[in-house]
């Protein structure tokens, strides 16, 4: 019970996507998860997962905050899923489930920033406290973004606030917002911005990200975004 409280503490109000073929296991683990998380959402493979990954954030404006995913699946296996998943949002949180035959999958994994493995069969006790962690793990981190002294772009809510007033922004905005936070500072040039839109089954080319820049401008304080001659963008 002391267990169960201390993860809801800090779980009730994140998502999870879990991914899992074995229907049985997927529908017991299924009850468990929803017994903390806000939102679960269930994927049968690694390409129905990632289907499911792009819809809720085409629905959410933001990504789920916890993903549990088997390795050893049809269509798509869990290594592959990941390295799709990190393509689209780098710092995404991730639980791998591993079987006692699957050691081949593991080196690639922790290669990949894989830290947190739960193996099967899943112990109650086990997965409560990897769950607790990184629910804690994620609260922790701070999903504000400063732009200058009275400007702020929130990655988690997709909320851009001046001067403590919100700012409307639109789907595409929102997803240039979110490659530049990425990593602040960074310059992202113009194949890489067209590749996160095309990841999210957007259109985008170079021609048109100018264009959202200069409107995007409009709304930022000035020198926000800085124009690289030759590169591409980056937040200053």
């Amino acid at each position: 019970m002391e267990k169960f409280e201390s993860l809801l503490k800090y779980s009730k109000k994140l998502s999870v996507l879990y991914v899992e073929d074995h229907k049985e296991l997927r529908e017991s683990t299924l009850e468990v998860l929803r017994s903390f998380f806000l939102n679960v959402d269930t994927a049968e493979d690694g390409v129905d997962a990632l289907s499911r990954y792009k819809h809720y954030f085409s629905q959410k404006k933001s990504y789920y905050d916890m993903v549990l995913t088997d390795i050893k699946m049809p269509n798509m296996n869990g290594v592959t899923l990941i390295e799709n998943l990190y393509a689209l949002n780098p710092k995404q949180k991730v639980i791998v489930i591993s079987a006692h035959d699957e050691s081949e999958y593991l080196l690639p994994l922790v290669n990949l920033g894989i830290q947190q493995f739960l193996q099967k069969p899943i112990e109650f006790e086990q997965l409560l406290e990897v769950l607790e962690n990184i629910s804690k793990d994620i609260l922790s981190q701070d999903a504000m973004i400063r732009l200058n002294d009275f400007s702020y772009y929130n990655r988690k809510n997709k909320l851009l606030t001046i001067e403590e007033k919100g700012v409307y922004l639109t789907k595409y905005e929102i997803i240039f917002m979110d490659v530049l936070t990425q990593e602040q500072g960074k310059i992202y040039d113009n194949e890489n911005i067209v590749a996160y839109y095309s990841a999210l089954n957007e259109k985008m080319d170079a021609e048109n990200i100018r264009k959202l820049v200069s409107k995007l401008r409009k709304k930022l304080p000035q020198n926000v975004i800085e124009s690289v001659y030759g590169v591409g963008y980056r937040l200053v």
